[in-house]
């Protein structure tokens, strides 16, 4: 029962099937290889972030003595502020899009969709990083365990990137204008998402009356 809610609250804070509309939206003018690298790439990054969190996160938060609260409220903002693009951003043409594979030089000053805002902060959301952090709190939790919350972990990005695969179909029918659509439909859904991280989040502060 508990390796099941630790799958619950881990597919819950990932959310594999919220992340498809942005991957149809960033890729849709992209080839098949670079969409299927995109999505290898956004699971391999999320998943090294996490691990990261897993492994030291604990520690970084507590030296750093930053809240839950604190990630919410800077999560729901970089959201909002990535939603803005998706809505009043200009549709990016087929050849620029192409210039934003995962094996694009460094030298480029643009991210990598893979990167942001695939991998941060929509699969590794300050929601995931905070959760991956509970779910394996030095404290409470042996390394077998900890092992075990990492596995599951894994599994839930593997069906991400799964997801992500089966979208392909989906590009294929809308195509590049309806991908414009969907980028701002789901541009509105995300920033509607954030507004309310931030404002739980501050709802929060006021009742308790701190971070």
């Amino acid at each position: 029962m508990e390796l099941l809610d630790r799958f619950v609250t881990l597919w819950v804070v990932i959310d594999p099937i919220g992340t498809v509309p942005v991957f149809v939206a960033l890729t849709a003018s992209m080839s098949l290889k670079e969409r299927r690298s995109t999505a290898l790439m956004a699971c391999l990054v999320s998943a090294g972030v996490l691990l990261f969190f897993l492994i030291v996160g604990q520690i970084l938060i507590d030296a750093m003595r930053i809240s839950l609260l604190s990630f919410q409220f800077a999560g729901g903002i970089i959201l909002f502020l990535f939603a803005l693009t998706m809505i009043f951003g200009e549709s990016k043409p087929e050849n620029d899009m192409r210039t934003t594979d995962v094996d694009a030089d460094l030298g480029d000053d643009r991210p990598s969709p893979a990167v942001f805002p695939l991998a941060v902060p929509s699969l590794a959301s300050p929601g995931a990083m905070l959760a991956i952090v509970m779910l394996t709190d030095n404290n409470e939790h042996s390394i077998g365990d900890q092992a075990i919350t990492a596995g599951v972990m894994v599994s839930v990005l593997v069906i991400s990137y799964l997801f992500m695969l089966i979208s392909e179909p989906i590009v294929r029918l809308i195509g590049n204008s309806g991908a414009a659509i969907v980028s701002r439909i789901m541009g509105m859904i995300l920033a509607s998402v954030a507004a309310d991280a931030v404002l739980s989040a501050l709802l929060e502060i006021m009742e308790t009356g701190s971070l």
